[in-house]
């Protein structure tokens, strides 16, 4: 792995926060730059390569879920989202247009860098990349390790949740997961009732599954219950 420090774009209107997430960032080591818009932020991430991006959802002009969305159509770097707003309706539009996970503000320092320590580890494959953790199915390898979903027809290109998702129905390959199993595995968030951002998430990773060259109904869904990875 490269000993190069981790790139994270902060964007939030209000200095004391982007100074707070910042300073607590950069003592973790963490290359860090900050904006205070949309606009500029996504000029940011055409320019740069980060590894994680720090989102506030109310932002002036371009608000966050938008500027997630047109990040997402240039990487499939993690997306942490700060919000004011603590709703579970909040959460599931974040998770849904395409974000990892969500903070609500106020938070501490100890769990912003617990969450985005979780985040990295997942985007990277891990602190511990020893011996190769695979798992094949339908012509698909996906290494938890290195990170990586790949096969004879190509690699697919998936964001952490997808990953997670994918991981979560091959480590099960053949037998139908529900939805609420999906939520826990890909996002560790058993208190969110709203099951259709997997619905969501499960369509993208269809659409990545095809794009990449293989059958993308290897993902089958089982109405009334869930999805099953075809073996």
């Amino acid at each position: 792995m490269s000993d190069a420090p981790k790139r994270v774009l902060v964007v939030d209107d209000e200095a004391s926060i982007t100074e707070f997430v910042g300073y607590a960032l950069k003592k973790e080591g963490y290359q860090v730059d900050t904006s205070a818009n949309g606009e500029d932020a996504l000029a940011l991430a055409r320019k740069g390569s980060y590894d994680l991006f720090v989102l506030d959802i109310m932002l002036p002009g371009m608000d966050g879920y938008e500027l997630c969305r047109r990040i997402r159509s240039i990487t499939a770097a993690p997306v942490l989202f700060l919000s004011a707003r603590d709703t579970e309706l909040d959460k599931v539009v974040g998770l849904e247009i395409g974000g990892d996970d969500y903070l609500a503000k106020p938070f501490g320092v100890r769990e912003l860098i617990a969450r985005v320590h979780a985040l990295l580890r997942r985007g990277s494959g891990g602190d511990f990349p020893s011996a190769s953790r695979a798992i094949t199915a339908s012509g698909i390898t996906l290494d938890e390790d290195a990170h990586t979903a790949s096969g004879e027809k190509g690699s697919l290109d998936l964001t952490p949740r997808e990953f997670e998702l994918l991981a979560s129905l091959m480590k099960q390959a053949g037998k139908v997961v529900s939805r609420e199993d999906l939520l826990r595995d890909a996002w560790g968030w058993e208190y969110l009732t709203e099951t259709k951002t997997v619905d969501t998430h499960i369509k993208r990773l269809r659409d990545k599954i095809e794009k990449a060259g293989y059958d993308p109904s290897l993902v089958e869904t089982v109405r009334g219950y869930g999805y099953r990875f075809r073996q």
